[in-house]
């Protein structure tokens, strides 16, 4: 289960956040839940969880723009992530968060965890950054 939230718009539609772990996180490389998560320069170390709640060092941050919340989640099970359910509300996206995922023309974007310090801010990703699988070495 992943903490994350959601914010319904003005024009009935939904932004879902989700703060899943890692590939040194709970589990998601063994489980299979995120594919092709060990994608180099993913994880910060040293960042400190506190930017946003229910965050997991070393775990990425998701935004997805859909109708609705059932499909907010289709749409990341389709991706493979078969696993990720969102139960209440405790991280919502914020004012940026709700630009970045509307401004992108997939409306499903994911950044690392944020974390506390004077560490520069990560730009938002497209899915396919994610979702890449390493190339077969000859």
């Amino acid at each position: 289960m992943a903490a994350g939230g959601f914010c319904k718009l003005p024009n009935g539609h939904v932004v879902v956040a989700l703060n899943l772990p890692g590939p040194g996180g709970a589990g998601v490389a063994a489980t299979g839940a995120v594919p092709g998560a060990g994608v180099p320069g993913a994880a910060v170390p040293g960042a400190s969880v506190g930017a946003v709640p229910g965050a997991v060092p070393g775990g990425v941050r998701v935004l997805v723009h859909a109708v609705n919340r059932a499909r907010a989640l289709t749409r990341l099970r389709n991706l493979g992530m078969r696993a990720v359910y969102l139960r209440g509300n405790s991280a919502p996206p914020t004012p940026d968060e709700i630009t970045a995922v509307l401004h992108h023309p997939d409306g499903l974007v994911w950044r690392t965890t944020p974390g506390v310090g004077p560490a520069t801010p990560e730009l938002w990703h497209p899915i396919r950054a994610l979702l890449r699988r390493p190339a077969a070495r000859v």
